[in-house]
């Protein structure tokens, strides 16, 4: 395989791994929806959900990268670990594509500043434990299995970061009616759940 064919497997599958893993009903997405509806500190917003994204990211793989490349029994142990977390969250997400739910946003009519808006959504990325779960241990430990390829996977997962809160930001007034349908969200979650399913394949063929 030419480098360049690696480079892009690597960043291709950091991409799927990224998008699969941040789309997603949660208080983070709803947040960054509330307020692009509201038009109120869009920019700050998205920007900050994609930095603390990237920073948790590049952590995880860049910290579990140099430990793994001196303990290769870990590696794999981590391997298999990583390919057991994605099959259970493909299925979990195929389950979930059984009772669909809409993603419903609340608005209260008050608007906040920019410091109280950025409070909540720190609060909402950062207190959330399955963040680290899904951006530190589950990102860094895929990526750092691909060697000296992995910043081109960090690079996919943080592209997939970025289209996804700028989407969800800047096009939420047309994107709300589509997420108000369970249908739409019944659809993402079998996509979700098969591009888990086929990483989780992956990795154990590579392993």
């Amino acid at each position: 395989m030419s480098a360049a064919t690696s480079a892009w497997a690597a960043a291709s599958q950091g991409f799927a791994l990224g998008g699969s893993l941040i789309v997603a009903i949660g208080a983070q997405n709803a947040f960054v929806l509330r307020q692009g509806l509201r038009r109120e500190h869009v920019a700050a917003i998205v920007v900050f959900c994609i930095v603390a994204d990237a920073l948790l990211m590049l952590a995880g793989i860049a910290g579990l990268a140099s430990v793994l490349g001196h303990r290769p029994g870990l590696a794999r142990a981590l391997t298999v670990g990583g390919a057991a977390f994605l099959a259970v969250y493909g299925l979990r997400a195929l389950w979930r594509a059984l009772r669909p739910q809409a993603l419903r946003v609340a608005d209260d009519g008050r608007g906040v500043t920019l410091a109280a808006a950025l409070a909540q959504c720190a609060a909402f990325t950062l207190l959330n434990p399955h963040v680290y779960l899904d951006t530190v241990l589950l990102v860094g430990s895929v990526g750092a299995r691909f060697g000296e390829m992995r910043g081109w996977f960090a690079a996919g997962a943080v592209l997939a970061s970025t289209l996804w809160f700028t989407a969800l930001g800047f096009g939420a007034r047309l994107l709300a009616p589509l997420f108000a349908r369970p249908r739409a969200w019944q659809g993402l979650d079998v996509l979700i759940g098969a591009v888990m399913l086929a990483l989780a394949a992956l990795l154990m063929a590579a392993s």
